[in-house]
Order: structure tokens, then C-alpha cells, then sequence
């Protein structure tokens, strides 16, 4: 399912460098848990060409600078018992990784401005991991119950695609608000949708965690969406191992007084712990800081 594009439209006068980029993530097993079933990832996209042969003189000339298409990144919360998760998480994060080097690669390079054909290309990625998990719980000598949670943000500056399937999150910073921007695909939300219980509710309902759709599971409906970037956006992507025990105003403070990436990871994590701990925690956090001195026109 893919929702509509908002109405924002984002200014386009800056595009960050790599060096620009402050991206950092990390996962723990928690306190409770005795392995930890969450896998993440980020990673930068590049256009480049090398050459492996040639009689003309100087191939070096020839070479594409080493252009960034995309930044991309994601986590997997893993669903099933003893291994099961591990490996349903692991799939999907292998599987997504190698679908946005290789077919992402090619749309970026064919138009990036066919927003159709992108949204397209996510949906046909979301099905393609769903189907390379089931297969390897089967090859692990699983039964085919194992499944995930899968987050994955791709930003083209100045604009980021989110795929989400299941209960991990990401949030947006924006001018010191804090925004949820995939909704939860958990029981407990789809009773709050349909007006059985109040949203304030369903933190505390025995649905909270029971996933309505997973990557792998019987039931899988990837939603897709764009949102604008702006310089000084932070975002942030998560386990429910996080926000099980780090209120929204929490993860707000903590990433308006962030002083890098890594410092914010390493304070979120352990907020996580000192809540309890009850769950593998996996957070990424992600920014573009412009250098000193660089106008916003350049």
C-alpha cells in the first residue's frame, strides 16, 4: 500500500556532502534477553564508474566521480522463537541492502524525478525481502514462522522515501518538534484506528506488541511515504526496545541536545536499560550538519 506524498516541498538549496553526513548507529541485547535478534544498517549510495581496460591513454579522465545518488538506512526487529528472529531479521537486511545497491541504483540513474517508478521499485523490494525471508527460514530448518519488523529510510536530497512494515519506528526532529512518522502496524493500533480504545490506551493493552504485519509473517502490507528534508533535520530509526521504556518527550530531549550522532545513540541505549531493559534496543540516528560558513544557497 502506498500512501500519497504529502504537500511539503522542501527547500533544495543545500545539498550536504559525505563529509556533511553524521550518521551512527547501535544495538544491545538488553537486560533480559539472552540474544539479540536486531539487525541495522546504513550506508551511502554512489554513482561511480571504474575502468577495468582500455587503449586510450589516461582511462582515469574517463572515470565518474564518486557521486552520491542516496543515503539509506534501516532496522530489522526480528519476530519467532529461539534463532527464528535472528535469521528473519538478518534476511531482511541483507535482502533490502542488496535490492537498493543494485535495482535502487538503477532507478536513481534512470530518473529520479518519476516518483511513481520509485514508490514501485520499494513496494517491489519490500516483496522481494519478504519472500527471501520465508525461503531462508526454511533453508535454516525453520518451519517458514519466522519474521521481522523492517524500517528503511532512503533519502535523495531533498527528499527521503520511508518503507515500513511492523512496530519499529522513525521519528523526525524538526525546529525542536518531535513527529512519528510511520504508524505502528500492531494490534493495539488497529483498535485505536477503528475506535475501540483511546490512542492513550494503547501503550498499556496486552495488543501493544502484537504485530497486525511483518516481513515474513502470514500477513505483510509495506506502506510507502515521502517526507521532505530540511538542514538541521535529525532523524532517528528504532526497535520497539526503545520506545517500550523511552517516552516520546524523552527520545525529544535527547535528540534536541545531541552533540553528535554517536552521543545520542549511546543516550537513547542507555535510557533503554535504565527503563528496564526487557528487549534488544537498536537505534540509529541521522543528520546533515552544515559546515561553518556555507551559505544555504550553495
Amino acid at each position: 500500500m502506498t500512501d500519497p506524498p504529502p504537500t511539503e516541498t522542501p527547500p533544495a538549496a543545500w545539498k550536504p556532502r559525505d563529509q556533511d553526513l553524521d550518521f551512527f548507529g547501535l544495538t544491545h541485547v538488553g537486560l533480559v534477553r539472552k540474544e539479540n535478534q536486531d539487525h541495522f544498517l546504513f550506508s551511502t549510495l554512489h554513482k561511480t564508474m571504474r575502468v577495468g581496460g582500455t587503449s586510450l591513454p589516461n582511462p582515469e579522465l574517463l572515470e565518474l566521480p564518486s557521486q552520491r545518488l542516496a543515503s539509506f538506512a534501516m532496522v530489522a526487529d526480528g519476530v519467532g522463537g529461539h534463532a527464528g528472529g535472528e535469521v528473519a531479521s538478518r534476511a531482511a537486511v541483507e535482502t533490502i541492502t542488496r535490492y537498493a545497491t543494485d535495482t535502487m541504483r538503477c532507478v536513481l540513474n534512470a530518473d529520479t524525478a518519476d516518483e511513481a517508478a520509485f514508490f514501485a521499485a520499494l513496494e517491489d523490494g519490500a516483496v522481494a525481502t519478504h519472500h527471501a525471508v520465508v525461503a531462508r527460514s526454511f533453508e535454516t530448518g525453520g518451519d517458514g514462522g519466522s519474521a521481522t519488523t523492517l524500517t528503511a529510510l532512503m533519502t535523495v536530497w531533498p527528499t527521503c522515501y520511508l518503507l515500513h512494515v511492523g512496530d519499529s519506528r522513525c521519528y523526525r526532529l524538526r525546529e525542536g518538534r518531535l513527529e512519528q512518522l510511520t504508524r505502528d502496524q500492531t494490534m493495539a493500533q488497529e483498535l485505536v484506528d477503528s475506535g475501540v480504545i483511546p490512542a492513550e490506551k494503547a501503550p498499556h493493552t496486552r495488543f501493544a506488541h502484537v504485530l497486525s504485519s511483518t516481513i515474513g509473517g502470514r500477513h505483510s502490507r509495506p506502506v510507502v511515504t515521502k517526507h521532505g528534508v530540511q538542514p538541521g533535520d535529525v532523524t532517528l530509526l528504532c526497535s520497539d526496545g526503545l520506545t517500550k521504556h523511552v517516552s516520546d518527550e524523552r527520545i525529544a530531549e535527547r535528540l534536541r541536545t545531541l552533540t553528535s550522532s554517536e552521543q545520542a545513540c549511546q543516550a537513547l541505549v542507555a535510557d533503554a536499560l535504565a527503563g528496564g531493559g526487557t528487549d534488544n534496543v537498536t537505534v540509529i540516528v541521522l543528520r546533515a550538519v552544515r559546515p561553518e560558513g556555507v551559505p544555504p544557497c550553495q
